[in-house]
């Protein structure tokens, strides 16, 4: 029973050990030292991998090594019938709230305005409102989304929430669909994205949308960097519309010296570290997973293609 391991992020030794504690029987290869193909039952993949799954011909699960799928979706080949499931762990989801509510307050707060007056050591107080003052619009209300708008509730922030599919949660005004947006973006002060990237979502937050927030809001991307179009989200920070952007994901990865994200007024940047996989609980989940395969049960977290998540 052997499983490969692909990430170019993701330390396999740290990966290693967790499996030999957790499941000690399970023979553990790292890309490209695969051995016989035909041995490989389990594969545990970030980019860039995907497109050679076919050269599996017992694979029996494949798992993403995060809470997205796009990177697996977007391989031209995947074999046909292969369980694929998503990355979802306390770990993760902690990680996220914990990231969403540090920049939801650095917005509020006007943290990013102090630290400009700082390097011009211009010592006078901003105007800043509290939470309740300020209504943050969560896109995307999966498990991260569900778990950041509540810890967002929490502190105080009125929180609204849009999804593509209908959602009912316990003091949030949920809105859906198309039909529903630009009702949701109007009201939306602090706009954080946790969105799924798939093709109906690839670009979303274009001009069209941002130009729907109200003047002087802020824009949060903790999900994929493609769901942006980086040159519309410039020109509404440098036109006013938008105070300040917080990007930890960006449409290329690591983003090149000469991009102009680095130097666009009014961004905050962190190199896609919202959340991050934790593999001493992930080694345990995916060994449950394995468990359940092997006893003929369906693993959990599964992924529907279609959807794209």
């Amino acid at each position: 029973m052997a499983l490969i391991f692909c990430s170019q992020t993701d330390d396999p030794k740290e990966w290693r050990a967790e499996f030999a504690e957790v499941m000690p029987e399970l023979d553990f290869r790292v890309w490209p030292d695969i051995g016989r193909p035909e041995e490989i039952e389990f594969a545990l993949v970030w980019d860039p991998m995907a497109n050679r799954l076919l050269d599996f011909p017992n694979l029996r699960l494949i798992a993403s090594l995060g809470a997205g799928v796009d990177h697996l979706l977007a391989a031209t080949t995947l074999p046909d019938g292969v369980p694929m499931t998503r990355f979802v762990d306390d770990n993760l989801t902690q990680g996220m709230r914990e990231w969403v509510l540090l920049y939801s307050l650095y917005c509020l707060r006007r943290v990013p305005e102090y630290l400009a007056r700082q390097r011009e050591q211009d010592w006078h107080r901003l105007d800043v409102p509290f939470a309740y003052q300020r209504r943050v619009g969560m896109m995307g209300l999966g498990i991260l989304g569900e778990a950041s708008a509540s810890a967002l509730r929490h502190i105080g922030f009125p929180v609204i929430g849009w999804s593509r599919g209908k959602k009912d949660l316990p003091e949030i005004e949920c809105f859906t669909g198309a039909g529903e947006l630009d009702d949701f973006l109007a009201l939306s002060d602090i706009l954080v994205c946790l969105l799924p990237l798939t093709p109906e979502t690839e670009g979303i937050i274009d001009s069209e949308l941002l130009t729907k927030l109200p003047r002087g809001a802020c824009l949060i991307n903790g999900a994929r960097g493609s769901l942006v179009v980086e040159a519309d989200l410039i020109q509404a920070l440098e036109s006013g519309h938008l105070s300040h952007a917080v990007l930890d994901v960006t449409r290329k990865e690591p983003l090149p010296a000469n991009d102009p994200l680095w130097q666009a007024r009014n961004i905050t940047i962190t190199p896609h570290v919202a959340s991050v996989t934790n593999a001493k609980s992930g080694a345990r989940l995916i060994a449950k997973n394995i468990r359940r395969i092997q006893a003929g049960e369906t693993p959990h977290h599964l992924v529907d293609p279609k959807a794209g998540y």
